[in-house]
């Protein structure tokens, strides 16, 4: 009985010693993130903000003896010798439990203590610390907002350009590699890992990668029906943009203004989900982006000039962002109703981006349309109803 305590508690001495101060790697193989991969319960697929409670309940009945030590019991895991301490795949961890996304790869660095350790959370959103004062010392422990699982702790000796150090449990994560990200409910987050081919994803004709235009002339099927969706009570004549770059607010307020606009609305497109909420659009964890459908008349404004205007209301060189507001809903994106506005989309995007009047590349996705869900009663025409509300969207100065 007593060397059986030992043994867990020699780990927790050198987990809070490393969490301290860099560890001397032993030598000895790393276990792969496969195997872990094998053991553990069922992945869960798309939003974790979805889940009922009872579902998180029985999610964690499923976990492995280890899993469960170390998220619902704060215990740890040694280090070099757990999943994904040495793992260089491009790709995101999310909860074990709950499926919502953590940390990606491009925020992972070597620590030399044998646990996963990040610079900085991929969702701050999701990422939730406390203080922690066990072992005799203060620490800062961290955790999964919707599934309260523990993680690790974070310290402030780790890198540029935040000087933090998230040293988690593998044994809290689970691994989709970027290839998957769209067969795996993960979609909104392929941006961060460009040229990598998604598999397992819906096919789209004559060889189009998602979020390009169509080269044939028609839509991806899939596409054609949320469009069609998307002009439901439209008059006859008129046409449907949906737009996203950044908060909404400001975003409809600039647009709803340009002559030939008929009507604005926003609302949520390019998620996983139907009909998300904005508490859960707002965790990120839905791949939605906040968004305007723009119904205008076409014999008053073409829709080169409308995209035009798009591209001088915010900043499309923001990945993720817009401003002070951070997070995959915030991305710069145009989801094209047809083909044609797929082509003139992309040409307006490629001019700007070769003109270089705004000094970095246009990050704007260019994406086949996508169901549109509209917000709240109380986000439309936020600014109509509060003059002087919050928006950080203004009209740039951009030869066009």
């Amino acid at each position: 009985m007593r060397r059986s305590l030992l043994v867990p508690l020699a780990s927790l001495v050198l987990y809070a010693s490393a969490c301290s101060a860099d560890a001397h790697k032993p030598a000895g193989p790393a276990t792969a993130p496969a195997a872990a991969a094998a053991t553990s319960p069922p992945a869960p697929r798309g939003s974790s903000m979805t889940i009922s409670d009872d579902e998180l309940k029985a999610r964690k009945q499923q976990l492995t003896r280890e899993q469960f030590k170390v998220t619902q019991e704060e215990g740890t895991e040694p280090p070099f010798r757990n999943a994904f301490w040495d793992n260089h795949a491009p790709g995101i961890y999310v909860d074990v439990v709950s499926g919502e996304p953590l940390f990606s790869s491009k925020e992972k660095f070597d620590s030399g203590t044998g646990w996963p350790s990040f610079w900085q959370p991929l969702e701050k959103a999701n990422v939730v610390t406390r203080s922690d004062s066990s072992l005799l010392m203060s620490r800062t422990e961290v955790r999964s907002k919707r599934a309260n699982s523990h993680l690790g702790h974070v310290i402030d000796d780790g890198p540029a350009p935040t000087g933090m150090r998230y040293c988690m449990n593998s044994a809290a994560m689970r691994f989709v590699p970027a290839e998957r990200l769209v067969a795996e409910g993960y979609g909104a987050y392929a941006t961060l890992f460009p040229g990598t081919r998604q598999v397992g994803a819906p096919a789209e004709p004559s060889g189009v990668a998602p979020g390009e235009a169509p080269a044939d002339g028609g839509l991806p099927a899939a596409a054609a029906k949320a469009a069609l969706q998307n002009r439901a009570g439209v008059a006859a004549g008129m046409e449907v943009a949906v737009l996203a770059g950044g908060c909404f607010w400001g975003m409809e307020e600039l647009l709803r203004k340009l002559d030939g606009v008929v009507a604005t609305e926003v609302g949520y497109a390019g998620g996983e989900i139907e009909k998300p909420s904005y508490e859960r659009v707002c965790s990120g964890a839905t791949g939605h982006a906040e968004a305007v459908k723009v119904v205008f008349d076409p014999a008053k404004l073409s829709y080169d000039k409308l995209v035009k205007h798009f591209f001088k209301i915010h900043d499309p060189t923001q990945v993720n962002r817009q401003e002070h507001d951070v997070g995959t809903q915030y991305r710069s994106a145009i989801f094209f109703q047809t083909a044609e506005q797929a082509k003139v989309a992309t040409a307006v995007k490629a001019r700007l981006d070769a003109s270089r009047q705004l000094g970095k590349p246009v990050a704007t996705q260019i994406v086949a349309a996508m169901p549109f869900y509209s917000a709240e009663d109380y986000h439309q025409k936020y600014l109509v109803k509060h003059p002087g509300g919050y928006t950080c969207h203004f009209e740039r100065k951009l030869e066009l």
